[in-house]
């Protein structure tokens, strides 16, 4: 009798590079996780944005999954607005403004769901692998947000830990449940399955496209 481990193939078909219009629909806080930069390892707050992509590749084919459904991708950040932060960065260019001194004191990243974006993914090698990630966000152009939205399709989210939706928590993938269980407020919070909603975090389905305010050229 033989026991024969094999590698298995994936059918993950990432998001192509390029300039794509995308929606966020859900935040998600992963507590405090383990960074390494340049040989330095820190314990920091992160957080991600997870966006829903429309349009075309290169070749005219729909960017959707094999269920017809849109492509999704996301970016982790520190969970800060310090002025190096990437979080601040990207955020200050996608409303095409930087924030004020009284924004910078506290800013509700419920504000960014359901908003619309340009984002740029790009194409990057490690350690033999291709990955696609969110290398810039930027405002939609006023033509495109003039001739009309797509309609949107996921429903919008945020997940907080200190007050998990489980049902939420429950469609994450196996990854990512394993990275937010690791981090030291999950720990804290093992054994409770309540949720009450921050009073300020929509719980409806997202709306039709044409509730993006066109005249309003900072979308948050």
């Amino acid at each position: 009798m033989t026991l024969i481990a094999r590698a298995s193939e994936s059918n993950f078909i990432p998001v192509p590079a390029g300039m794509h219009l995308s929606r966020c629909y859900r935040v998600v806080d992963l507590g405090t996780q383990k960074s390494e930069y340049m040989g330095t390892v820190k314990n920091l707050r992160k957080v991600m944005l997870q966006f829903e992509v429309h349009g075309e590749d290169d070749l005219g084919n729909p960017i959707v999954t094999g269920k017809g459904e849109p492509m999704t991708i996301s970016k982790n950040y520190t969970l800060s607005l310090a002025e190096m932060a990437t979080l601040r960065k990207d955020l200050q260019t996608w409303r095409g403004r930087e924030f004020t001194a009284d924004e910078l004191k506290g800013f509700e990243l419920t504000n960014i769901l359901d908003k619309w974006a340009m984002i740029s993914v790009v194409l990057t090698e490690n350690n033999g692998k291709t990955y696609t990630n969110i290398g810039a966000v930027m405002p939609v152009p006023a033509a495109i947000r003039q001739a009309g939205m797509p309609k949107a399709f996921n429903k919008i989210g945020m997940f907080v830990i200190d007050s998990p939706d489980m049902e939420m928590f429950n469609s994450f993938s196996e990854g990512l449940q394993n990275k937010i269980a690791q981090s030291p407020e999950w720990q804290s919070r093992i054994g409770v399955q309540t949720y009450t909603p921050p009073p300020s975090l929509p719980k409806t389905a997202a709306p039709a496209a044409d509730a993006y305010e066109f005249n309003d050229s900072i979308p948050f």
